[in-house]
């Protein structure tokens, strides 16, 4: 795969990043050592190896998942800063661009 200035260019379009110029370069560098590093992966001999379907060996048995009241409505409003009636007010996180 060629690794160059427009490859770089596609992919910040795509991920919505902008990179200046001296960043562009490095991330070409950085990407071209992660593609050889994938690459050396391939010369691994993985005959007779089969394949890993679960990273732990046996099943794991869950616990069961219980609704539990650890804490009630009222102890929750009595400690938020800022509340309203039932509710707790958290300040606006969104702005527009």
């Amino acid at each position: 795969m060629k690794i160059d200035d427009n490859l770089i260019t596609d992919l910040s379009r795509l991920s919505k990043l902008e990179f200046k110029d001296e960043e562009q370069t490095q991330i070409k560098e950085d990407f071209t050592k992660m593609l050889a590093f994938v690459e050396k992966l391939s010369e691994v001999d993985t005959k007779g190896v089969e394949p890993l379907i679960y990273l732990t060996e046996g099943y794991q048995n869950p616990r069961k998942d219980l609704m539990v009241d650890s804490t009630t409505q009222q102890e929750a409003l009595k400690n938020a800063p800022l509340k309203d009636s039932d509710y707790i007010k958290v300040p606006k996180f969104l702005s527009k661009k």
